[in-house]
């Protein structure tokens, strides 16, 4: 089924478990593809295909993906009537009927982004221990890390313009920052560290500019025209991708327990760490209302700050000899969003800066379940029952 062809020079399609772009004129193709992959002007398609089911499959296309990566996109060309030597492959457990397309032109420049994923199980940070070591052809396992291949943001961009070589290259680096961005502003966590998930472990890029469309471009950065359609449109297309895939949207990621899952925080633990430090009734209260009180948006903006301002000792911009002063103040932020009694910060402040504070992500954590439960007590203080 064709779902749209741009700047007459591209043709989507969506066929099943795969979508394949066709050129309609000549294109040049920068892909991370293991066969084709690097700089080509030869090739007639590129193409995305759903290799598996994201969650516990291991289906045998999926598994050639890696082992026999020739086999494995001759199968799929055969299946959809494409010439295997001519085409670039993308791989993917996404599925292509959440596939995003998103299309910005100015002037003469139009860029089209198609764009597939999931983060749910194999969201990463840049640096982040490493799973596998490559020697000879072969991976080896390391360390006893699990690398759960299952979760992949596929992007291809299409431009209506010629691109010099050098070019193209920045559009794989814009394309990866607007990547980077659309998880930072969902808030999405690495699943192989503390810290915000920069990417995943497996993402892959196409990116195809039409020849013969005049002088060529040279340029593809932020400070380009081309480079903000190009932040633009991944940006955007990454964000209708992940709505559609992971139900990750905006609203979605309002809640305290999203800004505590990189710590490894469930709902169960968060409920049973605040009402250790609460009465048995008050107990049974919080975790009655614990839905209310985790997505409120004070307390979520309050659990937000003291989060980053971790973030921004561990990045050592704050001395950790200030660490007292920050989280009791905003500890004391959390309490009072809690309870709705913002005259008490002081009190609060005093109370939580007496607290033993260490740097680990348990005592971090435990602090924030103290700020949680001293709100809570207060909450109904003085009123009538």
């Amino acid at each position: 089924m064709i779902i749209g062809r741009y700047y007459e020079g591209i043709e989507i399609n969506r066929d099943e478990k795969i979508i394949h772009v066709k050129f309609l004129q000549p294109h040049r193709v920068i892909s991370t593809c293991r066969l084709e992959g690097g700089l080509r002007d030869d090739l007639e398609h590129l193409y995305n295909h759903q290799a598996c089911e994201p969650t516990g499959h291991h289906h045998k296309s999926h598994k050639a993906m890696t082992s026999d990566p020739a086999g494995y996109r001759r199968i799929i060309c055969e299946r959809h009537g494409l010439l295997p030597e001519k085409s670039a492959t993308l791989g993917t457990a996404a599925n292509m009927n959440n596939a995003a397309v998103v299309s910005e032109s100015f002037r003469d420049i139009e860029v089209v982004a198609v764009c597939t994923g999931g983060v749910e199980t194999n969201a990463g940070r840049i640096g982040d221990p490493a799973s596998v070591y490559e020697a000879e052809g072969r991976f080896e396992k390391l360390g006893g890390f699990v690398m759960e291949d299952h979760g992949t943001i596929n992007t291809m961009v299409f431009i209506n313009r010629e691109l010099r070589p050098g070019a193209m290259v920045r559009v794989v680096m814009t394309a990866t920052e607007a990547k980077t961005a659309a998880l930072q502003e969902l808030v999405v966590p690495s699943r192989y560290s503390d810290g915000l998930a920069t990417g995943t472990g497996t993402d892959q890029i196409g990116v195809a500019s039409m020849l013969g469309t005049g002088e060529p471009l040279s340029g593809a950065g932020k400070h380009t025209k081309l480079g903000e359609l190009i932040g633009r449109t991944v940006l955007q297309a990454i964000k209708r991708t992940l709505s559609l895939q992971n139900k990750l949207t905006p609203g979605s990621r309002c809640f305290a327990l999203v800004v505590l899952d990189r710590f490894g925080i469930t709902m169960d633990s968060m409920r049973a760490g605040i009402s250790r430090y609460l009465s048995e009734k008050e107990s049974e209260l919080f975790r009655r209302n614990f839905n209310a009180i985790n997505n409120d948006p004070p307390t979520v903006a309050s659990v937000a700050a003291i989060v980053h301002l971790r973030d921004k000792m561990s990045w050592r911009i704050l001395p950790e000899s200030c660490m007292p002063e920050i989280l009791g103040s905003y500890g004391a932020q959390i309490a009072a969003a809690v309870s709705g009694k913002y005259g008490r910060i002081p009190g609060y402040r005093r109370l939580l800066a007496e607290e033993h504070m260490e740097t680990g992500n348990e005592a971090f954590v435990e602090f924030i379940f103290r700020s949680f439960a001293l709100g809570f007590k207060e909450k109904w203080s003085g009123e009538r029952d």
